[in-house]
């Protein structure tokens, strides 16, 4: 293939790219547009995919299910959280692993008000805060085995690591909740920086 040739498919496949990143967004903004409105329960997928202005079978192709709209999917979510706790280096410790995890996890939204309303979802509808739940039971259960290869003063076996991962999820629950409360004011991560102070004070 001439470079011109490869230059063209390089351009080709950036544009694909970009052209599929934009679809998504557009359907993600319509849909936490609509949940804001009337409700997640009561916002159907047909209602979303017509105001997107797609098809049923592409919003699918983008988003598995309805509660990916929100949260994203079980898996990404428990991959991106081991990844960044994996990732971590070997003289960093279990807690500080954990909140930059956290940190990672937050980054995927684009803005502070898009974190807002997807947080008011979730904490406000009963099947989202199910499947919240179900996710952050399954992403402590793969954390463990992470978590006790870190470093801990006086180790960290199963037990620990379960009560360390059990007790961050915990003040980050809380964290996000009083900054629902303050109407999104002040920053989550120190908020639960606070919170793990307290506790662990």
């Amino acid at each position: 293939m001439a470079q011109g040739e490869q230059g063209k498919g390089a351009s080709t496949t950036t544009l694909w790219d970009r052209t599929r990143q934009l679809a998504a967004h557009e359907i993600l903004e319509t849909a936490l547009r609509l949940f804001t409105q009337q409700g997640y329960d009561e916002t159907t997928i047909a209602q979303i995919a017509r105001e997107a202005g797609v098809s049923q079978r592409t919003l699918f192709r983008y988003f598995g299910t309805k509660e990916d709209l929100i949260g994203g999917s079980q898996e990404r979510f428990v991959t991106l959280m081991t990844n960044t706790v994996r990732e971590q280096p070997a003289d960093v410790g279990a807690w500080e692993a954990l909140r930059a995890a956290f940190t990672t996890a937050l980054s995927l939204h684009t803005s502070p008000e898009q974190a807002l309303e997807r947080f008011r979802l979730v904490h406000h509808t009963d099947s989202l805060r199910a499947a919240y739940l179900g996710k952050r039971v399954r992403c402590q259960e793969e954390l463990l085995p992470l978590l006790e290869a870190r470093p801990a003063p006086s180790g960290t076996g199963r037990g620990q690591a379960r009560a360390i991962v059990a007790t961050a999820f915990a003040c980050f629950d809380a964290a996000t909740v009083t900054w629902l409360e303050a109407d999104g004011q002040g920053d989550i991560l120190a908020l639960y920086d606070q919170g793990l102070a307290a506790v662990r004070s």
